[in-house]
């Protein structure tokens, strides 16, 4: 049964890439979200998957409120988050960086996002 993984980012050209790599693989299937609001959108419709790739600078809702959002609810709280973003180990003004399951900053190492994926999907079993 292939693992859902949901990729949320305000760049189509990231999730459409990630779609393209993940799924090729045959293991995953993607769920997209333009944004943290359609993120929400689609859990409240019960699109609930394995793990979230969460962008944090994003317009209508950052990355941080996104999470903040996901620990609130009992139905998301699990839910394994990887922020996947442009923003630096070294510009984590917020410290709430750490309250993510993982952090991998762009451009990324395809192969090492694989791993991280990867590992963390079967720490969650």
């Amino acid at each position: 049964m292939k693992k859902k993984i949901m990729v949320v980012d305000d760049e189509p050209d990231q999730i459409f890439s990630l779609k393209l790599i993940l799924e090729h693989d045959s293991e995953y299937e993607i769920i997209g979200a333009n944004n943290g609001l359609r993120c929400l959108e689609l859990l409240e419709k019960s699109k609930i998957p394995d793990l979230i790739l969460l962008d944090i600078m994003m317009p209508k809702m950052n990355g941080w409120d996104v999470l903040e959002q996901l620990k609130k609810k009992s139905e998301w709280k699990d839910i394994p988050v990887i922020f996947l973003t442009a923003l630096t180990a070294k510009d984590k003004r917020n410290k709430d960086v750490w309250k993510a399951d993982g952090y991998i900053e762009k451009p990324y190492d395809l192969e090492d996002l694989k791993k991280t994926i990867k590992s963390i999907i079967n720490k969650n079993k």
